[in-house]
C-alpha cells in the first residue's frame, strides 16, 4: 500500500493545519509522525486546498512546522467486548484503573453509520428507577432518553450515580452500562467508580473518561468512543445497555473550542455552527433494535441556570424526560433537589403508565402548581390568612414535596443514612393516599427522606383517626 505523506504548517491550541500533495486523506484518518508514532492527529475538516484542520491527540507541544506525517487511511480505533466490563479507560481503550492490560475481542472505529442496516424498534415498557419523584412524574421508558438538566453543585453527578446504581445492581446481569465521562473533574471520576465498587454495580460497567484536564480534541471524542462501546454490547454481545454521559455539556464547550481555534463563524450564543449536527450524529446512534435497547441518562450543564442557553436548548429535541434540578429547591434542603414543575416527560400517557398512575401524577402537580401560587401570600401575611380549603392544598403540597425527598445508597458515606429504593406502586399509592387526604393529620416533616409512608411511626393510626 502506498503512504500518503503530509507536512504540518500550522499548530494553534489543538488544532493543527496538515498540507497534503498529492492524495488528500478521508476526513476522520488518523495521521502519525513519520519520527515519532505516538504522536497523533485526526483529520476533521478541510481549511483550503489540499490542506485540513486536524485534532491533535496529545500534547501540541511536541509538534513542529514542516513535521512529516503518514496517514495510516484509518479512523480512531476503540477496543471492545467484554474484558471492558469492570473497567475504567481513556479514549484509546489505555487503562486508567491500574488493572494491567485490556482484554479486547477486536477494535472498531468511533464512527459507525447505521443507516442502511440498523433496525430500530420502540418499547412500551418502563424502566423503574427506585427514585420516587423520576418514576412519578418522569418516567423512564426502557430505550428512552433522559436528560437531566442544572447549574453547579445541584446533584446532577450523585442523582446520575444513583440511577446506574438502582437499575444496572438490580438487573441481575441482564444489563449492562456504559458510563463516559466527558469534561468532567478526575476526582468526580474517582468517587464514581468508588461508589460503583461499594454497591457491587463496576463488574456491570464500563467507564470510558476524557476529563477536565484533557485537551478539547479528547473531550469531543471520548462520547463517539463510549457510544461505539454501547453499540457493541447492544449488536454483538446482545446486552440491554444503559449508557450515561456526565456531562453533555462539556461535549457542546469542547466541539466549540475546537471550532473557535479553526476559526469557524460561529452560530448562535457565539456556539459552534456544526452543533445541532453534533448532537444528532451523538443521539441518533443511541437507538434500541431487534437486538437489544440503549436506553440513555444524560447530565446537561446550565450556564448560569439558563434553560434558554442554545447549547441547552440544542439538546432537548432528542429526550423523552426532561429533569429539571433546582437550586432553590437545593437551598431548601431537598434532596434529589428536582423543579418538579419545571420536569416533565413524554411518557407521562395513560397508554404507556396506565389510568392510575397517569391520574395520581396529574393530580400531585396541579396540587403543587396551585400551592406555588399561594406561596407569596403565605409570604406576605401568614399560612393562616389562608382559606380553610387553600391551607388543606398547601398542606397536601408540602407533604408531597416532602415525600419525593430520598436518601440515596451512593451517598451513604456521606450522610450515613441508608439508601432507599421504592417501587414504582408503592410511590404512586402514597402519593394517591397524600392527595385524598388520608395522611392529613400527620406532620409534613414526618414524610423527609423516607422510603415509603410505611416507614412512618403512627401513620396508619393518623390515617384511621382521618376516616
Amino acid at each position: 500500500m502506498k503512504k500518503n505523506y503530509g507536512k504540518v504548517i500550522g499548530v494553534k491550541g489543538n488544532i493543527a493545519e496538515l498540507e497534503f500533495i498529492g492524495d488528500s486523506p478521508a476526513i476522520n484518518d488518523v495521521l502519525v509522525a513519520e519520527e515519532d508514532p505516538s504522536i497523533r492527529m485526526q483529520v476533521y475538516i478541510s481549511s483550503k486546498t489540499n490542506s485540513f484542520f486536524c485534532f491533535i491527540l496529545g500534547n501540541s507541544k511536541d509538534l513542529v512546522r514542516g513535521m512529516r506525517v503518514v496517514n495510516s487511511g484509518k479512523p480512531i480505533m476503540f477496543p471492545v467486548g467484554k474484558g471492558l466490563l469492570g473497567r475504567v479507560v481513556d479514549l484509546f481503550g489505555s487503562p486508567l484503573d491500574g488493572k494491567g492490560k485490556i482484554v479486547y475481542e477486536k477494535l472498531e472505529p468511533i464512527y459507525h453509520d447505521y443507516s442502511s442496516s440498523i433496525n430500530p424498534i420502540s418499547d412500551i415498557s418502563i424502566l423503574q428507577t427506585g427514585i420516587k419523584v423520576i418514576d412519578l412524574f418522569c418516567p423512564l421508558m426502557k430505550g428512552g432518553k433522559m436528560g437531566l438538566f442544572g447549574g453547579a453543585g445541584v446533584g446532577k453527578t450523585m442523582l446520575l450515580t444513583e440511577i446506574l446504581h438502582n437499575i444496572v445492581g438490580t438487573s441481575e446481569g441482564k444489563s449492562v452500562s456504559v458510563f463516559a465521562g466527558v469534561g468532567e473533574r478526575s476526582r468526580e471520576g474517582l468517587e464514581l467508580y468508588e461508589a460503583l465498587q461499594k454497591t457491587n454495580s463496576m463488574h456491570l460497567s464500563s467507564l470510558i473518561f476524557g476529563t477536565m484536564g484533557k485537551n478539547a480534541a479528547i473531550r469531543f471524542l471520548t462520547a463517539f468512543a463510549s457510544v461505539r462501546l454501547a453499540e457493541f454490547y447492544r449488536d454483538v454481545v446482545g446486552s440491554d445497555v444503559l449508557f450515561f454521559i456526565d456531562n453533555l455539556f462539556r461535549f457542546a464547550q469542547a466541539g466549540n473550542e475546537l471550532s473557535t481555534l479553526m476559526n469557524i463563524i460561529p452560530s448562535e450564543d457565539g456556539y459552534q455552527a456544526t452543533l445541532e449536527s453534533e448532537m444528532g450524529l451523538f443521539h441518533e446512534r443511541l437507538v434500541s433494535t431487534d437486538k437489544a435497547h440503549i436506553t440513555s441518562i444524560e447530565a446537561i450543564y446550565v450556564p448560569s441556570d439558563d434553560l434558554l442557553d442554545y447549547s441547552v436548548q440544542s439538546i432537548f429535541p432528542y429526550l423523552e424526560s426532561i429533569v429539571v434540578l433546582s437550586r432553590n429547591v437545593y437551598q431548601q434542603g431537598l434532596v434529589p433537589a428536582i423543579d418538579i414543575l419545571a420536569s416533565s416527560s413524554g411518557n407521562l400517557e395513560p397508554g404507556i403508565v396506565g389510568e392510575f398512575h397517569y391520574e395520581v401524577a396529574i393530580n400531585a402537580r396541579n396540587i403543587l402548581k396551585r400551592a406555588e401560587s399561594l406561596e407569596r401570600i403565605v409570604s406576605l401575611v401568614g399560612e393562616s390568612e389562608l382559606s380553610k380549603e387553600d391551607q388543606i392544598t398547601y398542606r397536601r403540597a408540602k407533604r408531597i414535596k416532602y415525600y419525593m425527598t430520598q436518601n440515596f445508597f451512593v451517598a451513604e458515606a456521606q450522610k450515613e443514612e441508608k439508601g432507599n429504593y421504592v417501587p414504582l406502586e408503592t410511590t404512586v399509592k402514597d402519593v394517591n393516599s397524600i392527595i385524598m387526604g388520608k395522611y392529613d393529620k400527620v406532620s409534613e416533616e414526618q414524610f423527609l427522606y423516607i422510603g415509603g409512608i410505611s416507614d412512618i411511626k403512627n401513620a396508619d393510626q393518623a390515617a384511621y383517626s382521618n376516616n
